[in-house]
């Protein structure tokens, strides 16, 4: 919740009273204004496509915890969606693994907080932006990947990573 909805909220619930001055039930109101506040998009954080300077997890064990998006291939001028190909700079990286802190590698978006719709008419979001390093070939450098993988991989001839994945969405 945001800044203005938690004082909203604040001012809302305080001493008992609501804003009409104690004309109406405090705490019916206060629970209706809280549901409306929560439902509101304005008040929830914008979900955007995956463009230059945003931190992605990395879900693969090829060594790397954190990377950084510096531009997205394939993809819209916008920036990167569910299975597009990205350019990420390495920001945290587990010592002893395959890539290194600093290191400019490829990526695959597998999760993305953005919706994509399907074909059936349902939406896939998840809940943070995840990537698994790629190679110059095309082909992961991990061996495992770990959490919920879409099957939208399928069409972007990302095969490998789905038979690694542990669990499809």
């Amino acid at each position: 919740m945001g800044m203005m909805a938690k004082a909203f909220l604040s001012k809302l619930g305080h001493g008992g009273r609501s804003l009409l001055g104690g004309l109406a039930d405090s705490s019916g109101l206060a629970a209706l204004a809280k549901e409306a506040i929560c439902n509101n998009p304005f008040f929830q954080q914008q979900r955007t496509f995956i463009q230059m300077r945003t931190k992605l997890t990395v879900v693969d064990n090829s060594g790397a915890k954190q990377v950084m998006c510096i531009q997205a291939l394939k993809g819209q001028k916008k920036g990167a969606r569910l299975g597009d190909i990205i350019v990420a700079s390495v920001k945290e990286a587990r010592p002893g693994g395959k890539v290194k802190k600093g290191d400019v590698v490829r990526a695959v978006v597998v999760r993305a907080a953005m919706s994509k719709g399907r074909c059936d008419g349902s939406e896939v979001k998840f809940d943070d932006n995840a990537v698994v390093i790629l190679n110059k070939q095309g082909e992961p450098v991990g061996t495992r990947v770990f959490g919920p993988v879409p099957h939208e991989l399928r069409k972007r001839k990302q095969l490998k990573i789905l038979t690694m994945a542990e669990h499809l969405a």
